[in-house]
């Protein structure tokens, strides 16, 4: 509150200096070569798949069954074609063997790249998706701090995304970061037309999404002590968690499970224990296909079956406990 109103009494509420703060901030964080402060998410990744987009035809992007149901809307937008892969159904992950399998079944339309959504903070196979020779456009929104071995989410792609959405582990009331790490693939940033102050992100936002910056690695720490917590309980339990590769490093921006049983009965269990256990994936693409259950099989099911608990730095001890409760006595 004091880093918004501090950018209230100035009124300099538009793009400006704290834009610039934040990017330096994201920058020792990241170590990216260069960045974009910009308004949404859905923004930056319309100006990232136009890095992609060949002149004379409409390419393939190619996106995971789980990605935000916006992705459709923004490579329509982008004037390229959305091409849909299905997941690993242990790791709720697109694979390389699935994108390549996609691919080949876009039939004349030709990828050109690949969005990559991390959805609940869980990487895939980085190196096998690299070994595609597809560019890769990285969207760490729900990753940030997690990590495989010693490389950092969001450090993977030919171009980056981390958002600052309600949802996403830095929250910031809205707003994205668009970043490469290379210098390569910064000078096609930077030879970007200059855009526009409606596409910058805004003072008062980037104040926010500084504090959440400098409190990240605490907030950390207590989503890590309430993770354990669960865990525990979940393994004494009957639902599955997801399946992670070895060197995967989580960042518990969620506790996901995967459902033994239905959706409805567990929310409906959790309810008379006053706890709200919400849908995973109620907002992701698999929602807008009329056929899902067919092309996408393991996506459909995941949608109907995954279920996210209350994880967030301020929750508490005894709130805590008591969610770490209900996991284990889940019907």
């Amino acid at each position: 509150m004091d880093a918004v109103l501090t950018v209230l009494v100035e009124e300099k509420i538009g793009p400006g200096e704290q834009a610039q703060r934040l990017v330096q901030i994201a920058k020792e964080n990241l170590h990216f070569d260069y960045a974009l402060a910009l308004r949404s998410p859905a923004m930056a990744l319309n100006l990232a798949i136009k890095m992609f987009k060949p002149d004379d035809e409409r390419g393939g992007v190619l996106i995971s069954a789980l990605s935000p149901q916006y992705y459709l809307r923004v490579i329509d937008d982008a004037g390229m074609v959305p091409v849909i892969c299905d997941v690993d159904s242990s790791s709720g992950c697109v694979s390389a063997d699935l994108l390549k399998a996609a691919a080949e079944k876009a039939g004349d339309v030709q990828v050109r790249c690949i969005a990559l959504y991390e959805g609940l903070g869980i990487l895939p196979d980085m190196l096998a998706l690299a070994e595609l020779g597809i560019p890769l456009i990285e969207d760490c929104s729900a990753s940030y701090g997690a990590a495989l071995g010693e490389r950092k989410a969001g450090t993977f792609g030919t171009l980056s995304i981390l958002g600052l959405e309600e949802r996403d582990l830095l929250t910031a009331g809205g707003g994205a970061l668009l970043f490469a790490m290379e210098r390569r693939n910064a000078a096609a940033l930077r030879n970007l037309p200059e855009l526009p102050p409606e596409y910058g992100l805004p003072d008062m936002n980037a104040a926010m999404a500084i504090v959440q910056f400098r409190e990240a690695a605490r907030c950390a720490e207590k989503r890590e002590e309430i993770a354990r917590l669960y865990t525990d309980a979940a393994m004494r339990g009957r639902h599955k968690r997801f399946l992670q590769v070895d060197d995967f490093i989580p960042n518990n921006i969620a506790f996901p499970l995967i459902l033994e049983t239905g959706m409805k009965d567990v929310a409906a269990y959790a309810k008379k224990k006053e706890i709200a256990v919400e849908s995973a994936f109620s907002t992701s693409v698999i929602g807008a296909l009329p056929t899902a259950g067919e092309l996408y099989p393991a996506a459909y099911s995941l949608s109907l079956r995954t279920a996210l608990f209350p994880i967030y730095p301020r929750l508490g001890t005894a709130n805590a406990a008591n969610i770490a409760k209900l996991i284990l006595t889940l019907p």
